[in-house]
C-alpha cells in the first residue's frame, strides 16, 4: 500500500544511534516534533520505508524507534538520512498564516523592499538553532545565508511565490534600541 512519495516533504533527518536496541536521534522538521510518526510511514530517498514504532523528546531531538531498524549496527547506517513523506500527508488547511512548509519556501523568489529581484531561495536550512534560508544571487553568484527572521524575511507571498528579504545590513533599529546601547 504505501510506496515512496511522489511529492516528497522532509520531516526529519535520522542522527546518531541511540543506546544498542537500534533506536537512533532525529532532528525533526514538524511543528510538534512528537508527531513525526503522525503522517505515516516516513521515506528515505530511495524508497525505504520507516514506520514509527516509538517515539520520546530528548533534548533537541527525538529518539525514535522505527520498526524495520533492529540493532546499533542497522541504526548507525542510517545516520544523515532524510525522512520524507508524500505532499498529500500533510494538512495543509490547519497552517496559520506565518506557518509554511519548508518545501514551500524553497524556489521562492527573493525581492528587496523596493521589489528588486535579489534571487531565489534554494534552502532551508537548521543547524541547531533558528532556522536559515539560503538564496542563490540573481547573478548566480555564491550563495548566502540569511536568518529566517520576521526582521529579516518580513513578507512572504506564496500566491506570487516571493519573499521580502532585507539583508541584516539593512535593518534599521528602531529608537528603543539604539538608547539601550
Amino acid at each position: 500500500m504505501s510506496t515512496k512519495p511522489a511529492n516528497p516533504v522532509l520531516m526529519g533527518v535520522i542522527g546518531a544511534p541511540h543506546g544498542v536496541r537500534g533506536e537512533v536521534r532525529v532532528k525533526s522538521h514538524t511543528g510538534d516534533p512528537l508527531a513525526l510518526g503522525d503522517y505515516g510511514p516516513l521515506f528515505s530517498k530511495d524508497g525505504a520505508m520507516f514506520t514509527v514504532a516509538d517515539i520520546r523528546s530528548a533534548k533537541t531531538v527525538v529518539v525514535v524507534r522505527f520498526r524495520q531498524v533492529d540493532g546499533r549496527e542497522a541504526a548507525e547506517a542510517l545516520n544523515g538520512t532524510e525522512l520524507f513523506v508524500d505532499r498529500s500527508q500533510l494538512p495543509d488547511g490547519e497552517l496559520e498564516d506565518d506557518e509554511f512548509f519548508i518545501d514551500d519556501l524553497v524556489g521562492l523568489e527573493a525581492v528587496g523592499k523596493d521589489s528588486t529581484h535579489l534571487g531565489s531561495v534554494v534552502a532551508v536550512h537548521n543547524f541547531g538553532a533558528d532556522d536559515m534560508i539560503e538564496v542563490r544571487p540573481a547573478d548566480g553568484g555564491r550563495t548566502e545565508l540569511y536568518p529566517f527572521t520576521r526582521a529579516i524575511v518580513p513578507e512572504i507571498d506564496m500566491g506570487a511565490g516571493r519573499l521580502t528579504l532585507v539583508p541584516p545590513g539593512e535593518i534599521i533599529a528602531r529608537p528603543e534600541e539604539d538608547e539601550a546601547s
